[in-house]
């Protein structure tokens, strides 16, 4: 549940925002380099057309996780092609006057296929089922390492260029406690492989287990990759292209950042991955360095047309507040945070949390960054039988300005 949500919580301040006009498109035709890692200059809002496509009263009707994924690859702002949204835990069944209905179930993985933009409702959710037609969790654990009571949080996804494959990182999680939503153990992680032109829910999937949980000083300080990717390629729409994937990931207990890159054709060999040492990439992955912090477990990373890049994320990994960081490269070093939203929810009802906030780059219009954040209850499994409708992504729009 709460994916990968940090198990200590913050207080933070609600705060009034502002709506200020619209974003002149032809700016980012003109916008110099810009190597000011401390300032932003941008007005935000609430995207109620995003919001409203996933409040639900039959089948999926609530979920975490979301990450898009552009089908044919292309992340560039305005591309709004299909799109492949990937959720994790997700309640099915149906909701009336916001109160789930006996029968309802919870399952770790789902997905939807987003055509466009809304107004138009060009959305459809797809669960997995079992051989009597009942939903079930559409990536399960299968691989070598895996155990009998393991499952998947998903991580960000892409199309990978040099394959036309479609891989999603997954964290391996199992729970530690029943009906409590926060005691849960991530002890590896995984990469699941969806071939080419292949459809939900995805039956030809493979699965490989990855090197990519990093152990720490204790237990508790382990550090996992995956929480975002970006794909700085031509084919991908990446301004300044490099031709490299690069994967992010955090140490959660620290809230720190790791940053890791591969060439496209090398995904799959891990021998091929180079780490962030914070001076040069380092073959040896406990060499990674951890580039700033007080960031969510899931988060995003995304360029802006004035060459800078956007690390976005949830302030302190559980909170109120939306923060961006601004980096002059893909690894940083990043700038100091700047609040971007404060969310209302935990205003208007103490027991919810927002949390995991990030970019969806080819959703978005040139520029401005649509930004998904996530809500969930501190009492989920009670609350969840009273409020159906509080466990879903909510939409914002950061418009930027020159």
């Amino acid at each position: 549940m709460a994916s990968m949500m940090h198990k200590y919580l913050k207080g933070i301040a609600i705060t009034l925002v502002i709506t200020i006009p619209l974003f002149n498109k032809s700016f980012a035709q003109s916008w110099p380099k810009n190597t000011d890692t401390t300032t932003l200059k941008f007005t935000t809002e609430m995207a109620p057309e995003w919001t409203s496509l996933f409040v639900r009263n039959s089948g999926w009707f609530g979920a975490d996780g979301i990450y898009s994924i552009p089908l044919n690859g292309n992340d560039k702002p305005g591309n709004h092609t299909q799109t492949l949204l990937i959720f994790s835990d997700t309640m099915i069944g149906d909701v009336v006057n916001d109160v789930p209905q006996p029968g309802y179930v919870l399952v770790h993985n789902t997905c939807a296929y987003v055509d466009g933009i809304p107004p138009n409702d060009h959305i459809k959710f797809i669960y997995a089922r079992d051989d009597q037609g009942n939903p079930k969790t559409m990536f399960s654990p299968n691989t070598p390492e895996a155990g009998p009571t393991d499952f998947y949080w998903l991580g960000d996804g892409f199309v990978n260029p040099a394959n036309g494959k479609t891989y999603i990182n997954a964290f391996k999680v199992k729970w530690l406690k029943d009906n409590d939503a926060f005691a849960f153990d991530e002890h590896g992680t995984s990469l699941i492989i969806i071939p080419k032109g292949s459809k939900a829910p995805f039956t030809d999937q493979k699965q490989k287990d990855t090197p990519f949980f990093i152990p720490g000083k204790t237990q508790r300080d382990y550090g996992v990759l995956g929480s975002a990717v970006f794909v700085n390629t031509r084919s991908a729409g990446a301004p300044n292209p490099d031709g490299y994937i690069y994967v992010y990931g955090t140490r959660p207990n620290h809230l720190s950042l790791l940053v890791a890159r591969v060439l496209p054709q090398d995904y799959e060999d891990f021998s091929k991955w180079r780490y962030w040492d914070g001076k040069t990439w380092n073959a040896d992955i406990n060499q990674i360095a951890e580039v700033t912090n007080r960031v969510s477990h899931e988060l995003s990373v995304s360029p802006l047309p004035d060459g800078r890049y956007a690390l976005v994320f949830q302030t302190d990994g559980l909170g109120n507040n939306v923060g961006l960081r601004l980096g002059l490269s893909p690894q940083g070093p990043f700038g100091p945070v700047i609040n971007l939203y404060t969310a209302p929810e935990n205003s208007e009802n103490k027991n919810l949390v927002p949390y995991n906030a990030k970019v969806h780059t080819n959703l978005s219009n040139p520029g401005e960054l649509l930004i998904t954040y996530n809500v969930i209850s501190l009492d989920f499994f009670n609350d969840i039988k009273r409020w159906g409708h509080h466990y879903r992504p909510r939409f914002i729009r950061v418009k930027l300005q020159q």
